[in-house]
């Protein structure tokens, strides 16, 4: 049994990668990969069949997070701002579409429950496929796409009443439509309340609690359990365990963690939603494709048309221009997986028949294979049918203050040196997010209304939260030298070219960095000698301009002369190199008979060996970087830069001894 159940696990995750791996090659979304993953591995195809019971009850937690997630995103605060604007464009597209799709399959013959869940599942749009279509295309920014992305998200919100509903209507077919209904909404209500008011009174105590233990996996275990917990309390009250979880992401929303809890659980979310999906592709009959196609076809046309004309009749009337609103609709006019989650919810309860179901579900497929097209051509569409019209400035939505600015800054570390940078970028009117792993900090900078939140600035997910593909500055203010790699190469992949300044302690970290993608390095103990040496200069008289040009000159050349030291047994300069890669200064006495006397210092020829002359003693005179044209005399010293084992070799060929004096 077990050895079966293992050979299943391996082919579906053997199918699975194949398939989206090749669909991301092709830029396909992977969404569709996995239905087809579903289809070619479920019972109505040949071939091998895996058991999709198990299946189903696991991918059922996809929607669990997916929910959570949008809740994440949707914090009360957020949702009453956007109350006058997405708020009524939004509820007016999910309404009428609801209410003209669902009229439309009564009136073709199907039961009032299963036309409602009918229109409730056109009424949803692939934000997934939007966001990323539009981000490939250059349009995220622009207003139709602006006003396409919130829409869409708000839909998924909207799914929420439809997820406590539509179990309902099942069960209520041979009883009180209206008293059920009634129940239901007074249960979403109590849930509500519940869930609001112990998450505000619990939920931030207890991740304080949790983030001063800095343990990942302690953190990854909290989110998991708060989000079950959620949808345990709303299961138990009979509603759906979606509904709770988007209950407690709303809450944990409005909080410093929501960035954090995030990125912890999208690994979760994307593995079982992507499981979801090859649940609902197991739902395909491929054989009644030949006897459905004519229905599916007419139901994907009936889906993008209504909801194109509809969108573009409520956006325009809120005063945006036709070829905007146009454009707005044909972004909003595919379906949407979460229609597949309605849609599942409505088979589980029986509120919808197999035969109409394969119908909706073939149709919102063929909706979704096209969708791609629609919005890459959404211009020349426009332009087709409304001509071209005068360029104007570019249009974009108000963009709130906050994580969607452009051009802000992203600071990694508030501590001392963060909170610094902060201020000077504050007084400029720079925006800025800073990210902390120290929660007492983060607590204290949210009070006094900083833009600070808890999380990792090495997990990519956190660096995508805080818009790092739109930052024009990236800051790495800490002194975590791994951690600051692991950013820099994922802020890289995020946004190549991105500016990075990076703070360090010693200069031995400097040439990492730099590969690692920052584009200035701040050496901590060689700026401390800089700032020492400028205040000691000025104090002596030295006229600022050229202690100015000292200064500069050193940090152009990366802090040449900084890095020139004599390196003790007990040494206690921080440089995490190997010891046999550090750099140190180290004086070689050329006694008689060396066989260096009487060449010049470029027919010694130190530099194939990596070790520079950076100084010459004659006669108890010092001379700094001496010409190249030098000869060199019995009883000089030559002061080298090198590493240790190079200098060892040019120490022998210079003395002609077999075994290398002690260093100074």
């Amino acid at each position: 049994m077990l050895e079966q159940a293992l050979v299943q696990m391996l082919l579906l995750l053997g199918a699975t990668v194949a398939v989206v791996l090749v669909f991301q090659r092709l830029k396909i979304p992977p969404s569709l990969g996995y239905l087809l993953v579903g289809v070619m591995l479920g019972a109505h195809t040949a071939g091998p069949v895996v058991a999709d019971d198990n299946i189903r009850v696991i991918a059922e937690f996809g929607i669990v997070f997916l929910l959570f997630t949008i809740g994440l995103s949707f914090s009360l605060p957020q949702i009453y701002a956007l109350r006058h604007t997405i708020l009524g464009l939004g509820t007016a597209q999910v309404a009428l579409t609801t209410a003209a799709v669902g009229g439309l399959a009564w009136w073709l013959g199907l039961p009032g429950p299963a036309a409602f869940m009918v229109g409730a599942v056109f009424a949803q749009s692939s934000t997934t496929i939007i966001t990323k279509q539009l981000m490939e295309q250059g349009e995220s920014q622009t207003r139709h796409g602006r006003l396409g992305t919130t829409m869409s998200v708000f839909q998924d919100i909207t799914a929420v009443p439809f997820v406590v509903v539509i179990p309902v209507l099942g069960v209520a077919a041979a009883q009180e439509v209206a008293g059920a209904l009634g129940l239901a909404l007074a249960k979403a209500l109590l849930a509500f309340v519940v869930v609001l008011v112990s998450g505000r009174l619990l939920l931030r105590p207890l991740f304080h609690l949790v983030a001063e233990r800095r343990s990942a996996e302690l953190f990854t275990l909290t989110v998991l359990f708060v989000s079950l917990v959620s949808a345990w309390t709303t299961k138990t009250l009979g509603l759906s365990m979606a509904f709770g979880a988007f209950l407690a992401g709303m809450v944990l929303g409005d909080t410093e963690f929501r960035h954090q809890v995030e990125s912890t659980i999208r690994p979760f979310r994307d593995v079982l939603l992507g499981l979801f999906f090859v649940s609902i592709g197991m739902l395909v009959e491929p054989a009644l494709i030949p006897e459905i196609w004519r229905e599916a076809l007419v139901g994907a046309a009936a889906l993008l048309g209504i909801k194109l004309v509809l969108v573009t009749l409520i956006v325009r009337l809120s005063g945006v221009e036709l070829q905007t609103a146009f454009r707005t609709g044909l972004l909003l006019s595919v379906g949407g997986e979460f229609g597949f989650a309605l849609l599942a919810i409505g088979l589980e309860g029986g509120v919808i028949d197999s035969h109409p179901a394969q119908v909706v579900l073939t149709s919102v497929l063929f909706s979704m294979i096209l969708a791609p097209f629609l919005i890459r051509y959404n211009q020349p569409l426009a332009a087709w049918l409304f001509g071209r019209v005068k360029r104007k400035p570019v249009e974009t939505a108000p963009v709130p203050h906050g994580l969607e600015e452009q051009g802000h800054v992203v600071i990694c570390g508030f501590g001392r040196t963060g909170q610094t940078v902060a201020r000077f970028l504050e007084s400029e009117g720079v925006a800025y997010v800073a990210l902390d792993m120290d929660p007492s900090i983060v607590r204290e900078a949210r009070l006094a209304g900083q833009p600070v939140y808890f999380g990792d600035s090495a997990d990519p997910a956190m660096l995508e939260n805080v818009g790092i593909e739109r930052a024009r500055l990236l800051i790495v203010s800490h002194d975590d030298r791994p951690a600051a790699l692991k950013t820099l190469r994922h802020a890289v992949q995020l946004q190549p070219g991105i500016p990075a300044v990076v703070r360090t302690r010693d200069e031995g970290s400097v040439a990492e960095l730099s590969a690692a993608g920052a584009s200035e390095v701040i050496p901590e103990t060689l700026e401390a000698s800089m700032i020492l040496t400028s205040h000691a200069l000025q104090a002596l008289g030295v006229p600022l301009h050229r202690v100015t040009r000292h200064l500069q000159e050193q940090r152009t050349s990366h802090y040449q002369m900084l890095r020139e030291l004599f390196r003790g047994s007990l040494d206690n300069i921080q440089d995490p190199r190997p010891a046999g890669e550090q750099e140190r200064l180290h004086s070689v006495v050329l006694s008689e008979g060396s066989p260096a006397i009487g060449q010049n210092l470029a027919q010694l020829d130190t530099e194939r060996d990596q070790v520079s002359v950076t100084a010459l003693v004659r006669d108890d005179h010092r001379h700094r970087y001496p010409e190249e044209s030098t000869q060199v005399l019995a009883d000089d010293v030559l002061v080298l830069l090198g590493t240790q084992d190079n200098l060892e070799a040019v120490e022998r060929r210079l003395t002609g001894a077999d075994t290398p004096s002690q260093p100074e």
